[in-house]
């Protein structure tokens, strides 16, 4: 890929699941042990579990509900908060995504996390993974009420933290969040190639893919 302009970059914003951290977590507890274990607690077979919960998936993608434990939870009376504890050991950083962020913090540009993320999934990740420190803020799009594809949530975040879009790199692993950041005015947008580390690299259409953290290093 394209060295980055950092001369031309002031503040880094990051998405967590995906990006910083290998979506093998969310996409198997998704799809993989919540339908078993729903189907388990509730008494029917894994095969009817699907039938009940795809449409479920499929209507609330993209809502902030989709990303809410606490609406998962009573949509589907089972502690989804406890379920995720039992694959926690699945949560990992992506490769070199910890020398990334101490180079950029390191050369002082502002780096903020912003991530759908429910509140309890966030605290789930950061106390397995030590994010925290290489961060100004931790943003959860709870937070505002909105979610990152929703034009809103830019216009929150703009009012919160007071950044130039047009000198800030925006690293997302999804392309409609993507699109609705580039919509706002982000100067600096990068997809990524592999989210999930067991699946292979992911179509990111019209914008330039990061493949390896390092990479980006050139020129900072």
């Amino acid at each position: 890929m394209t060295a980055l302009p950092w001369r031309d970059i002031d503040t880094v914003l990051l998405d967590m699941d995906g990006t910083l951290l290998d979506l093998h977590y969310d996409n198997h507890f998704w799809l993989e042990h919540l339908p078993q274990r729903y189907a388990e607690l509730h008494g029917i077979s894994r095969a009817m579990a699907d039938l009940e919960l795809n449409p479920l998936f499929e209507n609330n993608a993209g809502q902030l509900q989709w990303y809410c434990l606490d609406f998962w939870s009573s949509e589907l009376n089972i502690p989804v908060r406890e379920l995720k504890l039992e694959t926690a050991h699945l949560i990992a950083l992506r490769p070199d995504a910890d020398t990334f962020l101490a180079a950029i913090k390191q050369a002082g540009k502002r780096v903020i996390l912003i991530t759908n993320a429910h509140r309890d999934s966030l605290s789930l990740k950061l106390e397995r993974i030590e994010l925290a420190p290489y961060f100004e803020r931790l943003i959860s799009s709870h937070d505002y009420g909105y979610p990152k594809e929703s034009p809103a949530f830019w216009d929150a975040l703009q009012t919160d933290i007071g950044f130039e879009p047009s000198r800030s790199l925006f690293i997302d692993d999804t392309l409609p969040i993507l699109r609705s950041a580039g919509a706002f005015g982000i100067g600096h947008l990068l997809a990524v190639k592999h989210p999930d580390s067991k699946k292979g690299p992911k179509n990111t259409e019209e914008f330039e893919a990061l493949g390896d953290y390092r990479e980006l290093l050139q020129g900072l």
